[in-house]
């Protein structure tokens, strides 16, 4: 197993990286993230490593890279569909993806979420930029980051050169603080209803994973975020 100090001496931090409330990040997602995630983020804030891998942060300023932000909802439901109409394979139940990041080939990284109970234990995958090929890694975010960037393990989906340049952490501008985000809304008031699926599945609500979410489920998701 690697830690993050592994990490930090192959590749230094900025001297400085936002501040971030996990605990309204958590309640946002209605997840518990893994540790290593939350001391990668912390120590080193949104940007990209060797300017290819980029990881979801939630004080990312663009929402294409925000963790809290609508990416990892509506790739999941991109792969749903891709799983549901058989238009290539998904080795794993799109339920159990969490998009956390992506390269600049448009590769993205998931976190297995299966248990999700035990996010310490999740492991990473990668899917082919507009293609069919996975790659499954047996271990945590940092673990993953730290074995390719030493070169111990070598990831096909990614170019051969990815370290020819050096190891580098590129340092993207962070969004303003906020105490209390909050998941985007759709156009016109209503609730992303497949965000709402997973924080319901995450309370302990048994919800259909196709169709209308119950009147009474959406409430409590309204008044559990203020919404």
């Amino acid at each position: 197993m690697t830690s993050l100090n592994d990490l930090t001496q192959l590749c230094p931090p900025p001297h400085t990286a936002p501040a971030v409330d996990w605990q309204a990040v958590e309640d946002t997602l209605g997840m518990t993230l893994p540790d290593d995630y939350k001391q990668m983020a912390s120590t080193y804030g949104p940007g990209a490593f060797c300017d290819f891998i980029r990881i979801y942060h939630p004080r990312s300023a663009t929402p294409w890279v925000d963790l809290t932000g609508r990416m990892p909802t509506a790739i999941r439901e991109q792969l749903r569909q891709a799983h549901d109409q058989g238009t290539y394979p998904v080795p794993h139940d799109p339920r159990h993806l969490f998009a956390i990041g992506v390269t600049d080939n448009g590769e993205y990284l998931f976190w297995i979420t299966d248990p999700q109970d035990q996010p310490d234990t999740w492991r990473i995958a990668v899917n082919e930029a507009r293609g069919p090929r996975w790659y499954t890694y047996d271990g945590t975010l940092t673990n993953f980051l730290t074995e390719v960037l030493t070169g111990r393990i070598t990831v096909p989906l990614f170019p051969a050169g990815l370290l020819d340049h050096g190891v580098v952490f590129s340092s993207s501008p962070s969004a303003p603080d906020s105490n209390s985000p909050q998941p985007a809304p759709t156009a016109g008031g209503a609730v992303d209803t497949q965000t709402v699926r997973e924080w319901a599945r995450a309370q302990g609500y048994d919800v259909p994973d196709r169709g209308r979410v119950p009147a009474e489920i959406v409430t409590r998701w309204r008044e559990a975020h203020n919404a």
